[in-house]
């Protein structure tokens, strides 16, 4: 089975969206929209960012690059000049 997005009410009002797994694990929590309107726009902007977005990588370490770039195809580029950082990319750029 497919993963899907699932909408919860927030803990203190509005909505959010889960993304679920296809085995029913939890993989992101969105943050909190006012509207279940505003969340459903927020399930198609992350649709549309999701096949082709670049991975920011704003951790502190980067000891995990050559196992994710080898098994996704994925390689870490500058963000801008900082050593620290990086944007993962498939694409080459």
């Amino acid at each position: 089975m497919a993963g899907y997005f699932e909408l919860v009410d927030a803990p203190d009002g509005g909505f959010r969206v889960a993304l679920v797994g296809g085995d029913g694990e939890l993989l992101a929590m969105s943050i909190t929209f006012p509207s279940k309107q505003a969340a459903v726009k927020g399930i198609w902007r992350t649709r549309e960012l999701a096949g082709t977005g670049l991975i920011r990588d704003r951790s502190h370490g980067h000891d995990n690059v050559a196992p994710i770039r080898h098994s996704h195809g994925l390689r870490l580029v500058p963000d801008h000049g900082r050593a620290a950082h990086g944007v993962w990319s498939n694409d080459g750029h």
